[in-house]
């Protein structure tokens, strides 16, 4: 069997067998990288970024940033055990944390850690506003977007290695390859392939806050707070690891309804 054979096999095979389970849409997800392997190395680095970073542990806003996190978390864990996953998030260990930065910024990472910069509460404007982008942060860790992330990177890189041993030993032609290839995976998987994870995490996010009793309406206004705030600029949207501000925001509109009809089979009909 010759290397090229060899590594494409490998690949293929790779693919097939490490797949994982999105809960909230039922779709097969990449999952080369364990989560036995990616939960102690993310919490280790979250923990990293809290000690050299300036955390507010006391006071009115820092205590929004728990009540809500926990809020959002306690919604996602009524839903998957009423939808057959009661013991999904057993290894997650929720922790919601404001930095004091001008960052106009949240993230999660893998187990549920999230991080709330203070320069986005502002523009978060009320509870309702924080909700909404708590509730796409926790879905990030939910559907284990930094998994699939870590996947398809691994992925693109074996591809490139494939490519380049079919080419051979011509250094130009590899050079022109590796360009090739590089810039075509960059847009024409991995920018989508973010985006995809972007969106989801706003499907599945507007659900989760109005389960936890927040108005899913107001996660439109929030994009439209947040494409104000940044002047209405940003690259094209095939050039972005994000949807575009108004992408988002008709895309939240449209799912407003149906986030409401989620959160009534919770006996949840009113919001805050």
């Amino acid at each position: 069997m010759t290397k090229f054979k060899f590594y494409t096999i490998f690949l293929i095979s790779a693919i097939l067998v490490s797949c994982g389970t999105n809960p909230f849409t039922g779709k097969s997800t990449l999952a080369l990288v364990p989560n036995s392997q990616i939960l102690p190395t993310s919490f280790q680095q979250y923990n990293q970024v809290l000690e050299e970073s300036d955390v507010i542990k006391e006071g009115e806003q820092a205590q929004m940033i728990e009540r809500v996190g926990y809020k959002i978390a306690n919604a996602s864990e009524r839903w998957l055990a009423k939808n057959g996953y009661p013991d999904y998030t057993e290894n997650y260990k929720w922790e919601f944390s404001l930095i004091n930065d001008d960052q106009v910024n949240a993230w999660a990472m893998p187990g549920g850690k999230i991080a709330f910069y203070t320069g986005i509460l502002p523009i978060a404007e009320n509870e309702a506003g924080v909700a909404a982008i708590m509730g796409h942060e926790v879905a990030h860790a939910l559907a284990n977007h930094g998994q699939q992330r870590m996947s398809a990177a691994q992925i693109q890189q074996a591809a490139g290695a494939v490519g380049t041993i079919a080419i051979g030993d011509d250094q130009q032609s590899q050079q022109l390859f590796a360009t090739a290839f590089g810039l075509g995976s960059q847009l024409g998987v991995m920018l989508p392939f973010s985006r995809k994870h972007e969106t989801e995490a706003d499907e599945i996010g507007i659900k989760l806050m109005a389960i936890a009793g927040y108005n899913p309406e107001e996660a439109a206004e929030l994009w439209q707070r947040m494409k104000e705030n940044s002047g209405g600029g940003g690259p094209p949207q095939f050039l972005s690891t994000h949807p575009s501000n108004d992408s988002r925001i008709q895309n939240l509109r449209s799912m407003t309804e149906e986030a409401k009809k989620e959160a009534a089979k919770f006996g949840v009909t009113s919001f805050e």
